[in-house]
């Protein structure tokens, strides 16, 4: 027999193995759990959410808002909340105080605040806006009110900006999305934005606030979560809108985002080597008795001097319970921890392709350390080389961070040329997985599974790699993405599959296990002869013909 045809018959065993035992069981062990949150982080949860279902899990999730999420974990209404702020910020007085129930912060998805803008110039769309922390914080403070104003055109010498009104959107509800942007305002534009609170009815310092202060009279327009203000941009007919929103909205709905001033007098775009560079100029704290342990600090990635950091880079937090409460069971934290498990290690290799940027090696260990205190977690993955994260390196840096691309002199702001190539998700913008402007295309291979991908000169990215539960990597040069794995049959303690690989291309396929529905007796809901069937069938229209056909091509025969 032909080798790639016994590897494939193998492949079809290992896979009626799986149909006919092992998947119902593991369905069966997996209970459904509860949560509710971060809209910022939604795009990011919401495809691992898809992911895992495949294994018979079913992770609900309500994008309400940060602050709804922390409210609802208090009450006991949820399983877990996503947010980007701690418990115990003092919020226009009030001080939101942590839960009586026992809780950790795990860490979940980096990304980067972006600006989102709809803006046009003479019939044609304005898609390589820059904005310094001066302009921005004028924007939505009020203080500029026109698009042409001197100070956005000293940002922009290229631009040809038209006198129009700018109208900022923001958040209505209360938002881990606001308190990032107001944590930076407060620390890099203090006076400017006290100014404008006070003019609120606010007192001062106005500091950190989960809840934008909108003026009357002033021109905002408040949506709710990120969603609403994204979509609100996104409408052709509401153009001078600008809004802060995670990256990801931008790259989903197909809108420029502007590249925004670091501390090296650069203007660069949130993708995810920037905030990955931004990111390591965080103090995270690392007191494990403190209940505020792995919360960032993000003072030093504000005015971090790396050309390449994105200064409104964060990462937000899963809040997950210690103790068996309202209603919570070890049932639940045995699905928890498997989730949890699944988005610290195979999760983060789709962060890039959704506009993210996947978590470091610290931050992937120490949540680890947290999975573990969940009532009821057994599936942690123990040996860190088994967790498939697109950031590790064997010396412990932060890979995505290292070969992270250095803007190009254009992007300097005392350039007299800006750069013309689109940001965000408009169009003739890279993709997340494209190389750069001398690195080429990255993208590979299938849909939604990220594969790790790097590029020569300005090109470093991910490409769109595997199939679409199945992240590969591989590296490529001149950024062609490099080769990745198809879908995975997933171990929730180790996160691997069966595989069987080509001797003459090296190609190989993680070997997926199908999920198979469970009824309350445990029964698949197939007869075993069914599966047998479809299995059969399997081999005999999918994996036989093309093997066939190549060895046919291999001995000269025609097809």
């Amino acid at each position: 027999m032909n080798h790639r045809l016994r590897a494939a018959v193998i492949a079809v065993g290992v896979l009626l193995v799986g149909l006919l035992g092992a998947a119902p069981a593991a369905a069966e062990s997996f209970v459904p759990v509860n949560g509710a949150g971060s809209s910022w982080s939604s795009n990011a949860v919401d495809q691992w959410r898809r992911n895992v279902e495949q294994y018979g899990m079913r992770i609900n999730y309500a994008s309400t808002g940060s602050s709804d999420g922390r409210n609802q974990f208090k009450a006991g209404t949820v399983d877990f909340a996503i947010t980007e702020i701690p418990y115990g910020l003092k919020d226009g007085g009030v001080v939101d105080t942590p839960p009586t129930r026992g809780f950790v912060y795990l860490p979940i998805v980096a990304g980067g605040t972006a600006f989102m803008y709809n803006l046009t110039s003479g019939g044609k769309r304005i898609t390589n806006l820059r904005l310094s922390g001066e302009a921005i914080t004028g924007i939505f403070t009020g203080t500029i009110t026109t698009w042409d104003d001197p100070l956005i055109a000293d940002d922009n010498p290229s631009l040809q900006l038209p006198k129009r009104k700018i109208v900022p959107v923001v958040r209505s509800d209360g938002s881990g999305s606001t308190a990032q942007f107001a944590t930076w305002m407060a620390s890099q534009h203090r006076s400017a934005w006290d100014a404008y609170c006070r003019a609120a009815g606010r007192s001062t310092p106005c500091g950190v606030t989960s809840t934008y202060p909108v003026i009357p009279g002033r021109g905002f327009v408040a949506q709710p979560n990120s969603q609403g203000v994204a979509g609100y941009v996104a409408q052709t007919g509401n153009e001078g809108t600008i809004t802060y929103v995670e990256y990801s909205y931008a790259l989903k709905t197909g809108y420029p985002v502007a590249k925004v001033l670091n501390s090296a007098d650069y203007f660069v775009e949130p993708t995810a080597s920037n905030v990955a560079v931004g990111l390591l100029g965080a103090r995270i704290n690392t007191d494990e008795g403190s209940p505020s342990y792995l919360t960032q600090d993000l003072t030093g990635v504000f005015t971090n001097r790396d050309d390449r950091t994105y200064p409104l880079s964060s990462y937000s937090y899963i809040v997950v319970p210690t103790g068996t409460e309202n209603g919570f069971t070890t049932a639940k934290g045995y699905t928890l921890g498997a989730f949890a498990n699944y988005f610290l290690c195979e999760g983060q290799q789709q962060a890039e392709v959704l506009g993210y940027s996947p978590l470091p090696i610290n931050l992937v260990k120490a949540g680890m350390e947290q999975i573990v205190k969940i009532p009821g977690s057994t599936t942690v993955t123990t040996d860190i080389a088994k967790c498939n994260n697109p950031t590790f390196s064997s010396d412990g840096g932060n890979t995505l961070a290292e070969k992270a691309p250095h803007p190009s002199k254009c992007d300097h702001r005392d350039a007299t040329e800006q750069c013309d190539r689109p940001t965000g998700g408009a169009p003739g913008a890279p993709d997340p997985g494209d190389g750069g402007d001398d690195g080429g295309s990255g993208d590979d291979g299938g849909t939604d599974g990220g594969g790790t991908g790097t590029g020569d000169d300005e090109g470093a990215g991910t490409p769109d790699d595997g199939s679409t539960t199945g992240p590969g990597s591989g590296t490529g040069t001149d950024g062609t993405g490099g080769g990745g794995g198809g879908p995975q049959g997933w171990d929730a303690v180790t996160g691997g599959g069966p595989v069987v690989c080509e001797d003459d291309t090296g190609v190989c396929t993680q070997v997926v296990s199908m999920p198979v529905e469970t009824s309350a007796t445990g029964a698949s809901g197939l007869s075993p002869w069914a599966v047998v069937a479809a299995c059969v069938l399997l081999l005999a229209t999918v994996v036989v013909p093309p093997l066939v056909a190549r060895s046919r091509r291999s001995a000269g025969v025609a097809a």
